[in-house]
């Protein structure tokens, strides 16, 4: 199956913007005695971060010493969060977060560095939702029991029909003698 234009767009993802850096350089600005040590750290993230969109989940990786890779399913997904500092907006960036359904109350993924972060958060959603409501082996057989689901629809409108019909004629329905039995 081809992807959309748009899903195209975001499979080819691969890199933060360049803006990150430049993000990275501001943050570090207020610590402008301890930029030295911590520019060092923040170049290895930003050159060495990569993100990977599949057809059944996403990664990210980053880290030169200690290599570290997160991968996350679209079926785990649980919740996607948009957020952005005033320096990210300025620059056009934002941080998409991934939660799942492990213990933390935090996001598992973190994807910074994004431009096209609403085409991405869509992305996920829908990626998230079709998994969900579109699981691949179920199709063969949700498509031979929806003709079963169609027999099942007509036969409950007609039960519902004639208890409709019997529910309206039992006041007109007097019996004899019923007021004497009060």
């Amino acid at each position: 199956m081809n992807p959309s234009p748009a899903d195209a767009a975001i499979l080819a993802i691969e890199r933060p913007h360049r803006s990150l850096w430049t993000y990275y350089w501001l943050s570090l600005l207020p610590i402008f005695p301890l930029l030295p040590i911590f520019i060092l750290p923040a170049w290895f993230r930003y050159h060495t971060m990569r993100y990977k969109f599949t057809d059944e989940g996403i990664s990210m990786s980053w880290g030169i010493l200690f290599r570290r890779e997160i991968i996350i399913n679209y079926a785990r997904i649980q919740d996607i969060h948009l957020r952005s500092n005033l320096v990210e907006r300025w620059l056009g960036l934002a941080k998409v977060l991934v939660q799942t359904a492990s213990g933390s109350s935090s996001a598992e993924l973190t994807l910074e560095g994004l431009k096209e972060f609403e085409a991405v958060r869509d992305f996920l959603y829908s990626k998230m939702r079709g998994v969900k409501d579109h699981a691949p082996a179920a199709t063969a057989p949700r498509a031979a029991a929806s003709e079963g689901d169609v027999e099942l629809a007509a036969t409950l409108r007609e039960v519902a029909r004639e208890l409709r019909e019997i529910r309206l004629a039992l006041p007109a329905r007097k019996t004899p003698g019923a007021a004497d039995h009060v």
